[in-house]
């Protein structure tokens, strides 16, 4: 039963090798085009739901921060609340349907539903990661005279990126998956080449079974870049303590005093008493 597996697919990738590699690099720039957005989406969404608001501030500042985060939330709710290939639907065919605009570019349409779907995922991720940095960094940076925006960019984001990032990482690696939804609208990825070979040479199973392995493959690779960036961020795991510094005192320089003699104080470098 494998030999004839084996030779089914290698009959297939004989034919379409061509088709499923240009099927699988469009499922990687999907997927990482709308990643990156969908991470700067987050991002914006994110700082502006961590704005500090009190009664101190003007009022035409907490009418707009809550009218701004009343928005977020709808968004939020309704693209982490509904299947995207629902949301691709409703953009490729609900758009033209009100408003009678249509679209040019599949490409266009792909990214813009990929994007907004991450993006709202990754705004809560970005406010969390923002939320668990210790409040005391905040209130240091403003003690020295930091603004929020450079309080934001300078000392809690560099923070909170590098908390988030398994996250990112577990958006990408769905992003890879979730991408096969496109096909619904057209798109051309590695998913709906699978669909068009199974359905023109009948062989439905062997041509499953190469896109699990290809999608295997592709989240396996991505995982692995990911663990070597975040084993980048942390660093080196040698830590020593720096002795050049003339105000530091070497161990074993002094010793405590004997109690014979409580009020003297004796000293390697120098010897003697003094």
């Amino acid at each position: 039963m494998l030999e004839k597996l084996f030779t089914d697919i290698a009959g297939i990738w004989n034919k379409y090798g061509m088709v499923y590699l240009d099927g699988i690099k469009n499922t990687v720039i999907l997927a990482t085009t709308a990643t990156v957005i969908g991470c700067v989406i987050g991002l914006i969404c994110g700082i502006l739901n961590t704005i500090p608001v009190s009664s101190r501030d003007p009022l035409p500042k907490r009418i707009f921060l809550k009218i701004v985060r009343i928005i977020l939330r709808v968004y939020v709710e309704v693209f982490r609340g509904t299947p995207m290939i629902l949301q691709a639907v409703f953009i490729y065919y609900g758009i033209p349907y009100f408003f009678g605009v249509s679209f040019d570019s599949i490409w266009t349409v792909s990214i813009v539903v990929v994007s907004i779907n991450t993006g709202a995922y990754m705004a809560e991720s970005v406010r969390g990661g923002i939320m668990s940095i210790d409040i005391g960094q905040t209130e240091g940076a403003k003690a020295i005279g930091m603004n929020h925006w450079q309080t934001m960019t300078g000392v809690i984001l560099p923070q909170a990126f590098r908390n988030i990032l398994p996250q990112i990482g577990n958006n990408y690696i769905i992003n890879i998956k979730d991408t096969s939804v496109m096909f619904i609208i057209g798109f051309s990825d590695f998913f709906a080449v699978h669909k068009m070979v199974s359905g023109a040479i009948f062989t439905y199973f062997p041509s499953a079974f190469m896109e699990m392995f290809g999608y295997l493959v592709l989240t396996l690779v991505a995982s692995g870049l990911l663990r070597l960036l975040e084993k980048h961020m942390k660093g080196d795991k040698n830590y020593e303590l720096a002795s050049g510094d003339q105000l530091v005192m070497a161990a074993g320089t002094y010793k405590v005093p004997s109690s014979a003699e409580p009020f003297e104080e004796r000293s390697r470098e120098f010897g003697g008493k003094r």
